[in-house]
């Protein structure tokens, strides 16, 4: 059996100090403390429906508010996430997930080629989910994508409670990644033209 890609990354600032161990080719185990309830429930929701081994912990300043932790768990995630994949031999690269969640229903589509962009189609009837303001999913995304290296589309085309959009579009960005990340039997080598794929770990200076 061929090794199973896994990485870990720490980073600490004077806002947040985060540790972050991702096993792409897991079983959907996680153990996530991140002081946020319902984000730990997303990121728990993610693991366990794109098959992944992840830990998260999360220290931040949430006496000011959860932005700089939600955006900064993004950020640890998402070079963690192209750390273990490392060059993304044999991989299917693109992917794609429809998730229902009672009157929800979104969207997700990817492409793991080293070329960070989020577009977000996503209304919030309610601003907040417990103590998790709405709106971050999408900081969490775009950090994790801009260090992840990923194109992502999130699309919602229904949906009036905004606990059912939010999860139901993190699944779906799961389901995604974990399509996408599926190794390929007529793959050899990576799957571009350009037989190359501007994959890795992302520095700081290209968010």
């Amino acid at each position: 059996m061929s090794q199973k890609r896994s990485a870990q990354v720490e980073r600490t600032t004077a806002e947040t100090k985060i540790h972050v161990e991702w096993t792409l080719d897991g079983r959907g185990r996680s153990n996530i403390k991140t002081g946020i309830g319902f984000f730990d429930h997303l990121l728990t929701a993610m693991a366990k429906h794109g098959f992944f081994d992840l830990q998260v912990t999360a220290e931040g300043d949430l006496h000011v508010d959860a932005h700089h932790t939600v955006e900064d768990v993004g950020i640890v995630m998402g070079q963690a996430f192209a750390k273990a994949l490392s060059d993304g031999q044999g991989m299917t690269r693109f992917g794609d997930a429809w998730v229902p969640m009672d009157e929800a229903l979104l969207h997700a589509a990817l492409d793991i080629s080293g070329r960070p962009f989020l577009h977000c189609q996503l209304s919030y009837p309610q601003e907040r989910v417990g103590t998790f303001d709405s709106i971050l999913l999408q900081e969490f995304l775009r950090a994790f994508v801009q260090q992840a290296g990923i194109t992502l589309h999130v699309r919602q085309l229904a949906g009036e409670n905004s606990h059912h959009i939010l999860e139901a579009a993190a699944k779906a960005v799961a389901r995604a990644l974990a399509a996408a990340l599926t190794k390929h039997p007529k793959v050899d080598g990576v799957l571009s033209t350009k037989d190359w794929l501007e994959l890795g770990t992302r520095t700081e200076e290209s968010q």
